[in-house]
């Protein structure tokens, strides 16, 4: 079998040029590119989407539902970066750590929905915890998630670092505030929750890092009552699910006193920077705590995830073109 043919629709966007830079130097797939002065003609990209192996769309919602019904073939395989598909039940939602039976289903899968930035960090945190019995399905959860501005793609990249911009934009902005962000659905049934989550996402002046934190009270949780006890329950969940050094690592013990979590720690947003993977970090006691994913809004958040769904469905190591 000859290598496999990618076509990326919506290159040009941040999440298009960011799976691209992690594929252009592969020379285990053939990377279908379309003239730039032909990109947006349907017939075009309907050729190109027939031509390709796997597709990944880096579009909005209605545009990738309608590059989807462009596809004549039983055989193209598609990867979807919008919202379009991530509740969909003719869809796989592609977070191959939740589970081992989830990395079969990507594997085999023909439509793959990536998962949102927000959304990646919160079910990371929430899911295990519930799939293990320790988090009831009917509990009330809050979080808040601090972003780079690159996450609002080229509109709010460009308002960010324009010359003279408003002096707001210095400091971290909270939106969302009517609590109808597009993750809210996918955070809710991925997790089989039955609540909607509490949720805060906020925007800062710097171009890329995300941390999402969900706060516990101990008592929310069952069959478990310390916090290294929770912190144990996660480290085992991912370490069968993720392996020795995968993407998704839980840090070390938060009531170790070499771990550094003390009156001093502090937890950057940007850290992560850079970086395909996502770390869970444990800070509190044993009454109340935090849980902190930790990742690149561009990476584990977005494109990163993408090219790692894309591995997996095609057989390559699962974190080929990754930065770990």
């Amino acid at each position: 079998m000859g290598k496999p043919n990618v076509y990326i629709d919506g290159k040009e966007g941040t999440t298009g040029l960011q799976i691209y830079d992690r594929l252009a130097s592969r020379d285990d797939i053939c990377l279908l590119l379309i003239d730039e002065d032909k990109r947006k003609d349907p017939a075009e990209r309907k050729k190109f989407l027939n031509e390709a192996d796997l597709v990944f769309l880096c579009l909005p919602d209605a545009a990738a539902v309608e590059a989807v019904s462009l596809i004549e073939n039983s055989r193209t395989r598609v990867i979807d970066a919008s919202t379009a598909h991530r509740t969909n039940p003719d869809w796989v939602y592609g977070f191959p750590e939740l589970s081992q039976e989830r990395r079969a289903q990507i594997a085999e899968a023909k439509r793959v929905a990536n998962p949102g930035c927000h959304a990646t960090g919160f079910v990371s945190i929430a899911y295990p915890l519930t799939a293990m019995g320790l988090l009831p399905e009917d509990a009330a959860l809050s979080c808040f998630s601090l972003t780079g501005y690159s996450g609002g793609g080229k509109k709010m990249i460009a308002q960010y670092e324009q010359e003279n911009r408003p002096p707001a934009y210095s400091s971290p902005a909270l939106y969302g505030m009517l609590q109808n962000h597009k993750h809210l659905p996918e955070m809710k049934k991925i997790c089989g929750l039955g609540k909607t989550p509490v949720f805060t996402p906020i925007v800062d002046d710097y171009y890329k890092g995300m941390a999402s934190t969900v706060p516990f009270h101990m008592e929310q949780l069952r069959g478990v009552s310390t916090l290294h006890g929770v912190w144990e329950k996660l480290g085992a969940y991912y370490l069968e699910t993720a392996g020795e050094g995968g993407v998704v690592r839980v840090e070390g013990d938060p009531t170790d006193p070499e771990s550094g979590v003390d009156s001093g720690f502090k937890i950057y947003a940007g850290q992560w920077r850079g970086k395909d993977s996502l770390s869970l970090l444990l800070a509190g006691n044993d009454e109340q705590f935090t849980v902190t994913a930790l990742f690149d809004n561009l990476g584990k958040g977005a494109s990163g995830a993408a090219v790692q769904n894309m591995n997996i469905m095609l057989g390559f190591a699962e974190t080929a073109g990754l930065t770990l």
